[in-house]
């Protein structure tokens, strides 16, 4: 295949923008709703590079007579989005089927929920193919290929088969299993053997790198390098994911892979500047006057997704007002819980536990003036959400696991100068970032009640002191950082 004419090419399932239409029924891109995370600042990258290319995918009716689609997009600088064309049978059995039954609950450690039964492994690989095709095809002499996560797992094997010359980067925005876990999967050779193509592989903390590296050792041969001590930002001891030492690269079939650990950064500067909007401060205004009412507000924001770790939470309330009923009237739990894309059993019964749960806690605890749980699987506006990390005076995150979680950093970066407190699972990435937080175990009842009770008892100059360290750490290694850190891997000169 010759090559292209893009210097640096992005794969990722997602879109850099939004498909909408104007008011006359034109195609127009709009931003996601969150100008937060990744999205903006991967878009951001284009700017150091004189041509580049964004690849995702689109649903199509029928693939035969549809082909990629090209983009010529001018924000934040000049850049081609290409759009893979895939049929809805593709998209179920690619992402619905095989990414989410059998990889996520595997990644996640969760084997108990790995179905393998219906998944169609011929159509993951076709899929991650025309991902890497699309790539070749876009790609100049030399150029380097950014791969992001799990569901493109296959498509570096099939770009340095077609194209040696390209420099290739992946990263992992989930947890990485332990050996015994991620060897259930049944392609866990063919899955490796790909990884290892790749120049550069990057994972959020030590321990999913390390993880990693002992599955590419011992299922396929590869070589360790030497360990090195992790980087100042991370918690090396006392932590469920704490490591003092990390492997800094792997040597397989002739070539050298070197792995980071960057876990990936929040945008504070851009939600301390949201703090202080009109529109923030309105949200906040009905935020006092409807929910929070002189009481304190204990905000917990996830998905609908039994590794979030949401029933486990809400057991934990309701056992908090059953010893402590002098705390009836004065505490409300806000539980944001996005709900997953309809037509998955498992996200369903989730979801249906989760609203039967909170149900019959405030048909037992509510009093006339008093709800102790609101609870909403609406998708909240990223202003609204600031909003609500304003005034929660606890943030309540608490995963059975969770590859980093975001919530957590955005909270802290949101209290710079304030109090607030911060209950934070140890099982998330985030754990081993942000001192400074509550952890807990959310498998224990006894640690989790103990650590909620803390939190709501904990004084103004202690929470002071942990929320500055927590604050300084999001100020200290932003998303642009994580970015900066994986990309520098591949240097000399990655982007020009």
């Amino acid at each position: 295949m010759g090559a292209g004419q893009s210097s640096f090419v992005i794969l990722y399932h997602r879109t850099p923008f939004d498909e909408s239409k104007d008011k006359n029924g034109k195609r127009i891109w709009v931003d996601q709703k969150s100008p937060n995370g990744i999205i903006p600042t991967l878009r951001n990258l284009f700017r150091s590079c004189e041509k580049g290319t964004w690849i995702a995918w689109r649903r199509v009716d029928d693939q035969s007579n549809e082909g990629t689609e090209r983009f010529e997009m001018d924000n934040p600088s000049p850049f081609t989005l290409c759009r893979i064309p895939l049929e809805d049978e593709q998209i179920s059995s690619f992402y619905h089927i095989t990414s989410k039954e059998c990889f996520w609950p595997i990644l996640h450690t969760f084997p108990t929920y790995f179905n393998v039964n219906n998944a169609n492994w011929k159509i993951f690989e076709e899929v991650n193919k025309l991902f890497a095709m699309a790539a070749c095809a876009e790609a100049a002499e030399g150029a380097t290929v950014w791969v992001h996560d799990y569901n493109l797992w296959l498509a570096p094997g099939y770009i340095r088969a077609e194209r040696p010359d390209l420099k290739i980067a992946f990263f992992h925005h989930t947890p990485f299993p332990g050996n015994d876990v991620f060897a259930i999967l049944p392609w866990r050779e063919q899955i490796l053997e790909s990884l290892l193509c790749c120049d550069v592989v990057g994972f959020h903390i030590p321990r999913y790198t390390e993880n990693f590296a002992r599955a590419a050792t011992t299922l396929v041969g590869a070589k360790r390098g030497p360990k090195v001590l992790v980087d100042k930002k991370f918690i090396e001891v006392g932590t469920a994911l704490s490591e003092g030492t990390v492997t800094s690269h792997l040597e397989h079939n002739g070539r050298t892979i070197q792995l980071l650990s960057s876990p990936v950064g929040t945008s504070p500067d851009l939600i301390q500047e949201l703090c202080w909007s009109p529109s923030v401060e309105s949200h906040g205004e009905l935020i006092v006057q409807d929910t929070k009412k002189g009481r304190k507000l204990i905000l917990s924001a996830s998905r609908v997704d039994y590794t979030k770790g949401n029933e486990e939470l809400l057991l934990a309330f309701e056992r908090l007002l059953e010893r402590r009923n002098d705390l009836h009237g004065q505490v409300v739990l806000m539980l944001a819980c996005v709900a997953a894309a309809s037509g998955m059993k498992i996200y369903e019964d989730t979801q249906r536990s989760i609203e039967e749960m909170a149900g019959r806690i405030n048909g037992r605890f509510s009093q006339i003036d008093w709800v102790p749980i609101r609870f909403s699987t609406r998708r909240i506006p990223y202003d609204e959400m600031i909003a609500w990390f304003c005034h929660a005076d606890v943030c309540w995150i608490t995963p059975l696991r969770d590859g980093l979680n975001l919530v957590a950093k955005e909270y802290a970066a949101a209290r710079r100068n304030r109090g607030g407190v911060l209950v934070l699972s140890e099982f998330t990435g985030a754990s081993v970032v942000l001192d400074g937080a509550v952890l807990t175990n959310p498998y224990s009842n006894r640690r989790m009640d103990e650590a909620i009770e803390s939190a709501l008892e904990m004084d103004e100059d202690e929470q002071r002191d942990r929320m500055s360290r927590m604050t300084d750490a999001v100020e200290s290694y932003t998303v642009s950082d994580w970015a900066e850190e994986q990309i520098s891997g591949l240097s000399p000169s990655t982007l020009q």
